[in-house]
């Protein structure tokens, strides 16, 4: 290879709309449920360097699933970790301790893997239909599309100024729009005084060894509790937003084992769960991360860099997130949105025949409701399926 293509395939990993939307996804990711996660950790017992030790674990596994798998499918894979697990563990672990906690967590990632070696789940996500599949998306990413406005309440200014860079580079630098208007909002952050980085001690974590034990009560309680709500409410979304974004190549059995085995090595020093991430993923695979489709999983590869990041300077990366104002992550998440919440409503209302359906599910997705403990992504796709499956028996 000669050495303007190398120099010019180097250039093409350091492109800023690649390192905007990678770290925007982890922004995002982390400032709306890190305090969850900070809950289930004291809730399990956790002290100070055992909580540094969970979030050094999520990060490095984080990292490495994402760097791993979108290298191995060329693709935007992005995980996270189970925040409805994490709301769960907060509510369930105050009566177990931390060695059962650390158990359940051993316990919930081997029935992930067996759940990805067995092959269920790639039957399962051979079934979703995509127009439901994108349904589902916009559903998840409305509120997100509504948080830009609504943030406006409490910061008027700082969001219309990202809003107008926002639609100013979109008419003139499209490609950077996203990173103008996160870079905008830090500059108006910083100049109203509500960006403080003082104070910020870059002190890297370190895994702390937590022993596990086991029992029935704990497994039966929490540990299956915890896989169901991983898998309904994290990994179906995950990988229906990939199959919603084209990108069919990624097979669904593999991925899983893999979040499930990364679970199982890490849940020792607090890593409770690793899966597929829908609202965070559909940064990485919108037009403002790349316009080729086959360029976007070098975003997800830089969110990976940015995990391990997170995981190694732990809670002072926390701190330099939560020093974000809220409005600032709510308008830059929904700007990076919009692109992939547009697709999506396009592509489920496509075909007139399917558009009831597609309705039900965006709706019934969008509404927020939970049944049994599963959060709306799933029930949104089963409603949306069962209409799918009733209209089209009638019309044949």
């Amino acid at each position: 290879m000669s050495a303007p293509a190398l120099g010019a395939r180097l250039a093409s990993w350091f492109r800023l709309s690649h390192l905007a939307s990678g770290f925007i996804a982890v922004l995002v990711g982390y400032t709306s449920s890190v305090a969850i996660v900070f809950q289930a950790a004291t809730a399990a017992g956790a002290q100070d360097a055992q909580l540094a030790s969970w979030l050094w674990a999520l990060g490095i596994g984080m990292g490495i699933t994402c760097i791993g798998l979108s290298l191995a499918w060329r693709a935007p894979v992005l995980t996270a970790w189970s925040t409805p697990g994490a709301a769960l563990l907060a509510t369930s672990l105050g009566d177990i301790g931390l060695a059962q906690s650390i158990g359940v967590f051993m316990a919930s990632s081997v029935l992930i893997t067996l759940c990805g070696i067995t092959g269920w789940f790639q039957k399962l996500m051979d079934w979703v239909p995509r127009h439901l599949a994108s349904a589902m998306l916009a559903g998840i990413l409305l509120r997100f599309g509504m948080d830009l406005f609504t943030s406006m309440r409490t910061q008027a200014g700082l969001v219309l100024v990202m809003f107008v860079v926002f639609l100013l580079a979109r008419r003139l630098l499209p490609r950077y729009s996203v990173p103008l208007a996160l870079f905008a909002g830090m500059v108006g952050a910083a100049l109203q005084g509500s960006l403080s980085l003082r104070g910020l001690d870059w002190t890297p974590a370190h895994p702390v060894w937590m022993a596990p034990a086991f029992s029935l009560s704990a497994f039966i309680g929490v540990a299956i509790p915890l896989f169901i709500v991983t898998m309904t409410s994290q990994n179906i979304p995950g990988l229906a937003v990939l199959r919603a974004n084209g990108y069919h190549q990624v097979p669904a059995s593999p991925v899983i084992s893999w979040t499930g085995l990364t679970g199982i090595l890490l849940a020792p020093f607090g890593g409770f769960a690793y899966n597929l991430a829908a609202i965070t993923a559909a940064i990485c695979m919108s037009p403002d991360a790349d316009p080729d489709t086959r360029e976007r999983y070098k975003a997800s590869v830089w969110a990976g860099v940015f995990y391990l990041l997170t995981g190694i300077f732990g809670a002072t990366v926390i701190a330099l997130f939560a020093a974000f104002p809220h409005e600032l992550v709510a308008a830059i998440a929904g700007l990076a949105l919009l692109g992939t919440l547009s697709t999506s409503i396009h592509d489920s209302l496509q075909a007139p025949e399917h558009r009831d359906a597609a309705l039900v599910t965006f709706l019934a997705t969008a509404s927020g409701m939970s049944l049994l403990g599963i959060g709306s992504a799933f029930w949104g796709l089963v409603l949306g399926g069962v209409c799918h499956w009733m209209l089209r028996k009638k019309a044949a």
